[in-house]
């Protein structure tokens, strides 16, 4: 689904050569759930803006669902993020004077899908995050939760391969955070791939596989333990309401 190969990205001036990420290597299956940690400044923004294809490498390979994205150019890459990638950021980056519809809609008008479709997809995606009855609000009349769930509503509209998370519970208290995750493990469930960037070590632990990046290298690769993903399933059914 997401392979990288001895990726490398650098920043260079007249005097100085900056690896962001160096010799960095990693394999994401179809229909896991992986979550990145580290330290500030340890390359996960970095990495993310480049599975994301925001962002340039310096050398190695990426290749996203069987496609190598070295070989693209700027047109090519742009199809390929709009139809492949669904994003959730930590400031859900909403359209103020958009109505939730709206700002769901908004990147499925950049693939010209005719307008029936839209309507249909929108309708499903704000129906599976438990917003289709604020579907004519603006986001400033919705709480943190809500405006993040609009934002994985979002995502989900586009039908993406691969759904890239940054800190999405960054700006949310504790118990709305846990509302969050519920809502990404049961969309894990149902089939999606998902990479999680967090520096949350409980977020993290609710992932199948945690990478963990130190000065942009690789430096650890925790796969979780089969109790704690039952502890995972038993969590996110609290959150749905289906727990006793």
């Amino acid at each position: 689904m997401l392979t990288m190969t001895n990726l490398s990205k650098v920043f260079r001036t007249e005097f100085l050569e900056t690896f962001a990420l160096r010799d960095f290597s990693v394999d994401v299956k179809e229909g896991e759930f992986v979550a990145i940690t580290g330290p500030s400044g340890s390359g996960k923004t970095t990495f993310l803006n480049i599975a994301g294809i925001l962002e340039e490498f310096t050398g190695g390979e990426y290749m996203l669902d069987g496609v190598n994205v070295r070989d693209m150019n700027d047109d090519q890459r742009s199809r390929l993020r709009n139809e492949k990638i669904g994003f959730i950021f930590q400031a859900f980056n909403l359209i103020l004077d958009l109505s939730v519809v709206a700002n769901v809609e908004l990147p499925l008008h950049y693939r010209r899908l005719a307008a029936a479709e839209r309507k249909t997809r929108v309708a499903d995606a704000l129906r599976r995050v438990g917003l289709s009855a604020r579907s004519k609000h603006y986001p400033g009349e919705l709480s943190g939760g809500q405006q993040q769930r609009v934002a994985i509503a979002r995502a989900l509209a586009g039908k993406p391969r691969i759904l890239l998370a940054d800190e999405p519970t960054g700006n949310l208290d504790s118990q709305t955070a846990h509302g969050v995750m519920g809502l990404i493990e049961d969309l894990h469930r149902q089939g999606s791939t998902i990479v999680l960037v967090t520096h949350d070590p409980q977020i993290a632990a609710r992932a199948q596989r945690q990478i963990h990046i130190v000065d942009g290298q690789i430096v650890a690769l925790e796969q979780l333990p089969r109790s704690a993903l039952s502890r995972t399933a038993a969590s996110a059914a609290i959150d749905r309401g289906d727990a006793p």
